[in-house]
């Protein structure tokens, strides 16, 4: 009996011990692995191709067109900015003409600025109110407003507010003296006189009707010319200079 019980210890130690040589190997075994891992060199995989971020457009004022015209806060904001021309100011109604008369020198116009003001007479390149006298002859006027030239006959610019004066009765033709015309003014001679008549403007004066003194008479400070013109002869009396 107790010949069985050491053999069965015996057996049972015998196994222990394998058992324990058998975990020591696999124990090597494992270390040699794990030191055999370890030694391996792993090569480095290259880094995959980056693509190129998408390029950034600059900021531009005209990309915000949108909100500037949607503001939530400011209903009156309107980025068409409306400019309103000035109106041209009308034209100021035209000088008032009188009559036209030439001494060969020039026409001489006898303008007035508006109706039943006073008149006088003006030369080319003078000005009346807002006007510039550009030319004159015994049919048109020319006239410069704003850079604007402006043509009118002298019957338009004719004072149509006053009736036309009804005119005296002529005298017997025994009795009639003879007439001097010039351009667009008729002076009928009356009783004889001398010397220098009404002031006509630019220093000169007309011819009492009548006046048979001879051209180039001094009197008063002026001379007497007659000139012969298409119309007839015109009669003036000048500055003595």
């Amino acid at each position: 009996m107790k010949g069985k019980l050491w053999l069965l210890n015996i057996v049972l130690l015998a196994l222990v011990l394998w058992l324990g040589s058998r975990l020591r190997q696999d124990w090597l075994a494992a270390r040699a692995r794990e030191a055999k891992l370890l030694e391996q060199t792993v090569k480095a995989l290259p880094a995959p191709p980056v693509a190129p971020a998408a390029p950034v457009n600059p900021v531009t004022a005209a990309s915000y067109a949108e909100v500037a015209q949607m503001m939530l806060f400011s209903k009156d904001r309107n980025p068409n900015v409306v400019i309103e021309a000035a109106e041209p100011a009308p034209m100021p109604a035209l000088p008032v003409a009188h009559g036209v008369m030439d001494f060969g020198s020039g026409p001489t116009v006898f303008l007035s600025e508006k109706p039943g003001g006073p008149q006088r007479g003006y030369q080319v390149g003078e000005a009346i109110g807002q006007f510039k006298l550009l030319a004159a002859n015994n049919r048109e006027i020319a006239f410069e407003w704003n850079g604007e030239t402006v043509t009118r006959t002298l019957d338009e610019l004719m004072d149509k507010s006053k009736p036309a004066e009804t005119a005296e009765a002529a005298p017997s033709p025994a009795a009639s003296a003879p007439k001097i015309t010039s351009a667009a003014t008729t002076v009928s001679a009356g009783p004889a006189a001398s010397g220098p008549g009404a002031d006509i403007g630019a220093e000169l004066k007309a011819c009492q009707p009548g006046d048979t003194s001879p051209s180039g008479t001094v009197q008063g400070g002026m001379r007497k010319v007659v000139t012969k013109t298409p119309f007839g002869e015109s009669c003036r009396w000048e500055p003595v200079k």
